[in-house]
């Protein structure tokens, strides 16, 4: 996970998105090989993206970037927020396993099962994201009525900061809970599957 913040600060009206706290999503891969659980580690340990938080490379990895743009309407003795918008940029990066004819089927098994829970845990970073970006579009509005622009701005910058700070805690604490969990959520993924594909839900 990698976050950072562009803020530009305009004081004159901007196309704004028309939804608040939008996120724009894009997907890259990375392939791995193996036929087995152990080749398939390495490959991942090897071919994985690094994450900068950890120095660690990773089977996933999500990097997100904030943008405010923060509009603001000054009048003779005072100056305060009239518009925000915040977006989010993330980047989702996944592996993708290139199935080998000597792979046995409780490895497939395994692999579909590991690589769906990787997806779901970073699209859960971009809604980490999302919620800090709302929560951040608020903020700046509820600035209110400063002396002049320039006070408002430094306000802006103080509040963004304050925020994406939490924002980055909030995200390292999610992989910290879902690392403690991960083996028995695995666990439990795979009997669902495994009952999936007895009732004919899933292929075998």
């Amino acid at each position: 996970m990698k976050s950072g913040l562009l803020t530009t600060l305009l004081l004159a009206t901007l196309a704004w998105p028309a939804s608040a706290a939008t996120v724009a999503k894009t997907y890259s891969y990375f392939s791995i090989g193996g036929s087995t659980l152990e080749e398939i580690q390495r490959q991942l340990d090897v071919r994985g993206p690094k994450v900068k938080t950890t120095g660690h490379r990773h089977p996933g990895a999500t990097q997100t970037e904030f943008t405010s743009r923060v509009a603001y309407a000054p009048t003779r003795n005072s100056c305060k927020v009239a518009k925000a918008a915040v977006t989010v940029k993330a980047k989702i990066i996944l592996p993708r396993w290139r199935r080998s004819g000597r792979a046995e089927a409780d490895v497939t098994l395994i692999w579909d099962t590991l690589a769906s829970d990787i997806k779901r845990h970073e699209e859960s970073h971009v809604v980490i994201a999302k919620n800090h970006a709302r929560e951040l579009e608020q903020a700046l509005l509820a600035i209110g009525k400063q002396p002049d622009c320039k006070t408002a701005q430094a306000r802006a910058k103080d509040v963004s900061q304050k925020i994406l700070a939490r924002h980055d805690r909030a995200q390292v604490e999610f992989d910290r809970v879902e690392g403690i969990n991960f083996e028995r959520r695995i666990i439990r993924l795979l009997r669902y599957r495994m009952e999936r594909i007895a009732n004919g839900q899933l292929p075998g």
